[in-house]
């Protein structure tokens, strides 16, 4: 890959991380994913949906699966991450993540694909991502070096920028061309061409791994710890669970809402979801300016009230299609707009309020615990929407996060935090597309 780079631009204009091989690789490893993870985003609930007529309880059965593995997995990944090499933790990852993706077309070609297997597809891939993100983001930093994490970042963030943009839109023509469970073969090949390019990073000294107990309930316990003796974390912590359980429900029956009630093709599914890319570059562009008119805290309460403002603007989508495409269309755009605004402060002020030692820590169990209930808002989203329509959930996801926000506002100090301490340099690399775990 970097030889191709240096092919595709003169040696002069390859600067910085562009010169690191190691970077490169990962870094196309990532972009490779995260392209990848879109078709199979909108592919499995379509295949679902389309293919097997399922009914809403059952994707949101198929939603909760997805969720899981990381209340399950979370809190030991960080721990079990340090004590092992993470390259080949990485690789196998990618590895097991495209091999259950692959049991999805075999099943459709054979004849006899069946929810079970899509439930089984998705949990194992969120295994492999709930374990495969924290070793990434810990051989990441060994590789670049703390110097270069805010290069390293930014680069990631392109990255995110351009899959959330332009990945749904290649997602649904990919679907409507070749249907969707072989579609998911695609996404498949791109876990395996993950895998391939992180083959090629040669071993280095710092891969050693770095246990600093012989327990690994010890090290749980300093996370928790850290989460709970801080105010601003711990309110954050059960804050984000709710709205997990919210965004959930949303999920569970959004591409079914698509699809059924408002009669859109797989294509259109995905144009629709473009929108969701622009709000979130619309957030990266303008957050700052935000923070500095209204404060850190307070944009992170409006933004939270901004995704309940967008979920009840999707679930009022109707009339004709075009309508309906607009409707829909702002409510997306509205809904990751808020999301982004949202996610791009609390990632700065969980690494300014936590210790560098803990940060590895406190990074898995806030993942933990924030999507520990998750699978919750899965199933609910598919009984509600099974009693009351696939509108329902919704809208409830919308009123409940229009609570939430004064909520948050009365049982923490963010209302009053106008602005936050200068940040110090990043001790990891981020991605926004894998702080949100889940589907």
């Amino acid at each position: 890959m970097l030889t191709l780079l240096q092919r595709l631009f003169p040696t002069p204009r390859l600067t910085g991380l562009w010169r690191h091989s190691d970077f490169v690789k990962l870094w196309g490893s990532l972009t490779i994913t995260h392209f990848g993870s879109h078709i199979t985003f909108l592919a499995l609930p379509l295949t679902a949906a389309l293919m097997l007529h399922a009914s809403p309880l059952e994707l949101g059965i198929l939603t909760a699966l997805e969720a899981l593995p990381f209340p399950l997995f979370g809190l030991f990944a960080g721990v079990l991450i340090d004590r092992s090499r993470k390259l080949p933790v990485i690789i196998w990852a990618d590895i097991g993540r495209g091999l259950a993706l692959v049991v999805v077309p075999v099943c459709a070609w054979l004849g006899v694909l069946s929810m079970p297997v899509l439930y089984l597809a998705g949990f194992l891939v969120a295994i492999g991502s709930a374990i495969g993100w924290p070793a990434y983001q810990v051989f990441m930093t060994e590789r670049v070096g703390r110097e270069n994490l805010p290069e390293a970042n930014a680069k990631i963030g392109i990255s995110d920028s351009a899959a959330q943009l332009t990945g749904p839109g290649m997602a649904g023509a990919l679907i409507q061309w070749l249907t969707a469970p072989f579609a998911i073969l695609l996404d498949a090949f791109a876990f395996f061409a993950s895998a391939w390019v992180l083959r090629g990073i040669p071993p280095a000294a710092s891969d050693a791994p770095k246990a600093t107990r012989t327990r690994v309930l010890h090290e749980i316990r300093d996370g928790l710890n850290a989460v709970w003796t801080n105010p601003v974390l711990r309110t954050l912590a059960w804050a984000l669970a709710l709205w997990q359980v919210l965004r959930h429900m949303f999920v569970a029956v959004v591409v079914l809402f698509a699809a059924r009630e408002l009669k859109f093709s797989a294509g259109h599914v995905g144009v629709m979801f473009m929108a969701a890319g622009v709000g979130s570059l619309a957030a990266t562009a303008v957050a700052r300016r935000c923070n500095a008119r209204f404060g850190f805290g307070p944009t992170m309460l409006w933004a939270i009230g901004g995704t309940g403002v967008a979920w009840l603007i999707l679930g009022l989508s109707a009339g004709s299609h075009l309508t309906a495409s607009t409707i829909f269309g702002v409510g997306m755009f509205l809904l990751d707009f808020s999301a982004m605004t949202f996610f791009i402060n609390y990632l700065t002020l969980r690494q300014t309020v936590t210790p560098d030692h803990l940060l590895g820590r406190v990074t898995a169990t806030m993942i933990a615990l924030s999507v520990s209930a998750a699978p919750f808002g899965g199933l609910a989203g598919g009984w509600i929407a099974e009693h009351w329509g696939l509108r329902a959930p919704i809208l409830i996801a919308g009123i409940g996060a229009l609570a939430l926000a004064p909520l948050v506002a009365w049982a923490s100090p963010l209302w009053h935090m106008r602005a936050l301490e200068p940040r110090r340099d990043p001790t990891q690399t981020e991605s926004l597309t894998e702080e949100v775990p889940g589907p």
